[in-house]
This record gives structure tokens, C-alpha cells and sequence, in this order.
């Protein structure tokens, strides 16, 4: 006879493959390719233009600068706006500038993925609205992005809901939704892409990372840590 007892079930893991968007899914940027289109639409002023130009810059010299502080300069133009509304604006700037940068290649590694079992998660410093309207062209299960806060009335503020998804803040907000979605020790990354070196953190928690055209510093840190190399473009 048996002792009684049962040998609980074993959780199965799930496997994700995740991805940063602007740089890796498409040929560009699109918050900063939101800029100049909201100046055309007269939406933002260009003083303030010029002071996220002035922010870009010192990024791009990797100085240390506030993701949130730049995030709510750009959305001063949608500031108690209806949300439906603006998703609905960012939706036609996404038809208008982004859906011609599209990375056919980027599709296809998606659909690779979900055809071996993987959940495709978007990771991105890029807004909700945006990458939403980006689901009618990538496959992605899932994704986890930089949104904003909305008040009482259903209209948007200036004010990052939480932190922009961008550096570590992508690792942060990838293992708080696993963990909650899966579970604690029930998930993995196996693959993971970006072009960014702020990617790195991402691209070094998977057991597979891909850097996609990458910038020179993420380039050389592929070659440190002998990352495969693609070029999507």
C-alpha cells in the first residue's frame, strides 16, 4: 500500500523572449520622432523642443539625466487631454512615422520564438499608446512600456505613472510582472534583443542575448561578453 502521501505537481516554467522596440522592432526612435511631428501639428511649443533637443544631446554623451523630467516635457502637449483621444493621436503618428521603419526581420525572430513555446514580451522606454497600436504589426503576447498618469477625469498629466521603462528600470518591471503573471522561479528569459547599450541589463539576464545593430558602446560590451550580433536593418 501507499504511504498516502502526494508528491506535489512541479510548476512548468515559461519561457519568454523579450524585446526592446524603438532601434530593435523598428529603424528609429519614436519618442523622438514624436517631437518634430507634435511641432508640426502645433501641439508643442519650440522652446520646449529645444529643451528636449538640449536633453537628447546630453544623453547621447551618456550624461546622467531625468528620463521622467523629459517624458513629461513631451507630454505637456496631451496634458488633460482624453486618453482615448491622444492613444488615438498616437495611433495615427504611429501609421504616419513608424509603421514604415518596421522590421520585417524582427517580426519573423518573433514568430520563431512563438513557434518554440516562447511568450514575446515588448520591453520598451517607449509610451502605451504607441506600442499598442504596434500589436496589429508584431506579434508579441505582451507588452511592458513607460505610460502615463491619467486623473480622476480620464485625461492625461505630465506625470510618469511609476518610472520610464528604460536601463534596469526594463529588468525591474519585466520580473515584477513575471513574477506576478507566472510566479517566483516559475519563468525564464531565453532570448532577449536590443540595439541600445541601456539594453544591457535586459539582454544580460536571458540565456540567449542578441544585440541588434547595436551602438558602439553595446557593441563592444557583445564583444566582451561574446553576445551574438545581428543586423535587422
Amino acid at each position: 500500500m501507499g504511504s498516502g502521501m502526494h508528491t506535489p505537481p512541479q510548476r512548468q516554467t515559461t519561457h519568454l523572449a523579450v524585446y526592446d522596440f524603438d532601434g530593435t522592432c523598428i529603424n528609429g526612435n519614436s519618442p523622438a520622432l514624436l517631437v518634430p511631428y507634435l511641432l508640426g501639428h502645433r501641439l508643442l511649443p519650440l522652446h520646449r523642443a529645444i529643451e528636449i533637443g538640449f536633453w537628447a544631446l546630453a544623453y547621447k554623451l551618456r550624461l546622467p539625466q531625468n528620463e521622467s523630467w523629459v517624458r513629461g516635457k513631451v507630454f505637456s502637449a496631451f496634458e488633460g487631454k482624453p486618453k482615448a483621444d491622444v492613444d488615438r493621436y498616437l495611433a495615427d503618428f504611429y501609421d504616419e512615422k513608424i509603421a514604415s521603419r518596421v522590421r520585417p526581420a524582427a517580426i519573423e525572430a518573433m514568430r520563431r520564438d512563438k513557434a518554440a513555446g516562447r511568450l514575446v514580451v515588448i520591453v520598451s522606454a517607449s509610451w502605451s499608446g504607441i506600442v499598442a497600436r504596434a500589436a496589429r504589426d508584431f506579434p508579441f503576447d505582451h507588452a511592458l512600456t513607460t505610460r502615463m498618469v491619467v486623473d480622476d477625469k480620464g485625461c492625461y498629466t505630465t506625470q510618469v505613472d511609476g518610472l520610464p521603462v528604460e536601463g534596469e528600470e526594463k529588468v525591474r518591471a519585466l520580473t515584477r510582472w513575471a513574477d506576478e503573471a507566472f510566479g517566483k522561479g516559475a519563468w525564464c528569459v531565453d532570448h532577449a534583443y536590443g540595439d541600445h547599450h541601456s539594453d544591457a541589463p535586459l539582454l544580460a539576464c536571458a540565456e540567449r542575448p542578441c544585440a541588434v545593430c547595436p551602438d558602439n558602446p553595446l557593441g563592444r560590451e557583445s564583444k566582451r561578453r561574446d553576445w551574438r550580433v545581428e543586423d535587422w536593418s
